[in-house]
């Protein structure tokens, strides 16, 4: 799903950027479908560029996988990688369309629950030493830390800031609308899980393109450049300098991507707009600009803390759980990561499913 993943990115960012394509985004479903085209598209050449770089690699690190091949056969094995991707590309957006959440989120929720007897059974074979209950303290307390993380991402991935909303008497036919109050809820993780899934893609991406230079002759620039590149950007903690700029650049990336998708998809100004139409407004606060400069600035205090929190959960917590339990990071099959992305699609689908049972019974109450 990377190729998927870095094409969606690249389409956001250019939103931002280019006016044009702004314009387009806001040409409501139509333009929504030529965005998404164009994603498609893209999504085939970064998936074919991967798909070759992933037929280097493995030809120069493991000859016994993939012995020398000449250009066709390198052609064969890109063409049903990149078919690959666009299967998975497929799946994700008839999930998305059908109403039930993510499809992307929703296919990565499903390869981590599907894996998780076998890496769970793994770590366990890996660390036995047939010590009796000495062998199960350390996954005790993996254990335990994993349930006290999931109970608090549940409560912050559900936390929200209340703005209060009052609402003026207006008249609709002959009868006169009371005022009445309201709130506006502000999610503190309003970008939810997908922070993650755009750093996790960011930081793969420059591992695969430095695959292309594997085979460079060892005194050149670029190779110099690609090795250092691999060992940046892979959390190898028994280096430690490498270790510290690979989690560095997680939680940057993390904290980024928070505010970046919270910008895309929470338009203060929209919101103000329909507030003002609908002759609401929040006390103290005038219509129109103010209140969309109030609530940009409550948004990114809410936000910074949502961002916040993710980088905790994906760079900091597992270290620490790893001092804990003696379970070293790379072989925890769930950590703060995987049970942030697993919690948090988890309730977006049943959010989606409630949704969907409130619409169907109000069209049975209708009929």
């Amino acid at each position: 799903m990377n190729p998927y993943i870095n094409a969606t990115i690249i389409m956001q960012l250019m939103t931002v950027i280019s006016e044009r394509i702004k314009e387009i985004s806001k040409e409501g479903e139509q333009g929504r479908r030529r965005i998404q085209r164009w994603s498609r598209w893209l999504t085939v050449v970064l998936g074919a560029g991967q798909a070759y770089g992933f037929t280097v690699l493995f030809q120069n690190t493991n000859p016994a996988i993939l012995p020398a091949l000449d250009w066709f056969q390198r052609l064969e094995i890109v063409l049903v990688l990149t078919a690959g991707t666009v299967m998975l590309m497929w799946f994700g957006e008839l999930i998305t369309e059908y109403g039930i959440g993510n499809g992307v989120s929703l296919i990565i929720f499903a390869g981590i629950i599907g894996r998780g007897p076998q890496g769970v059974s793994a770590v366990f074979s890996a660390h036995s030493t047939g010590g009796g209950l000495a062998d199960y303290i350390p996954f005790i307390l993996f254990g335990g830390i994993a349930l006290v993380m999931t109970a608090v991402i549940i409560e912050v991935q559900q936390a929200v800031r209340k703005i209060p909303i009052q609402s003026a008497q207006r008249t609709v036919g002959l009868k006169q609308v009371q005022s009445r109050a309201s709130f506006l809820p502000l999610r503190v993780n309003h970008a939810g899980v997908i922070p993650i899934i755009f750093a996790i893609s960011v930081m793969f991406l420059p591992t695969i393109i430095s695959n292309y230079f594997q085979g460079a002759p060892p005194a050149t620039w670029y190779y110099k450049a690609a090795a250092w590149v691999r060992g940046n950007f892979t959390p190898d903690t028994a280096n430690l300098p490498m270790a510290i700029t690979y989690n560095a650049l997680y939680f940057a990336f993390t904290f980024g991507f928070t505010y970046f998708y919270t910008a895309i998809t929470f338009e203060v100004n929209d919101v103000a707009d329909n507030l003002k139409r609908y002759s609401s407004f929040i006390p103290g606060i005038r219509p129109g600009r103010p209140t969309a400069d109030y609530l940009a600035a409550v948004m990114n205090r809410v936000t910074f803390a949502g961002a916040t929190f993710l980088g905790f959960i994906t760079v900091i917590l597992p270290i620490a759980t790893a001092k804990i339990s003696g379970i070293p990071h790379q072989q925890m099959y769930l950590g703060g990561t995987a049970i942030l992305i697993v919690v948090g699609v988890a309730l977006d689908t049943m959010k989606q499913l409630q949704t969907q049972l409130v619409m169907r019974q109000y069209r049975g109450f209708i009929r």
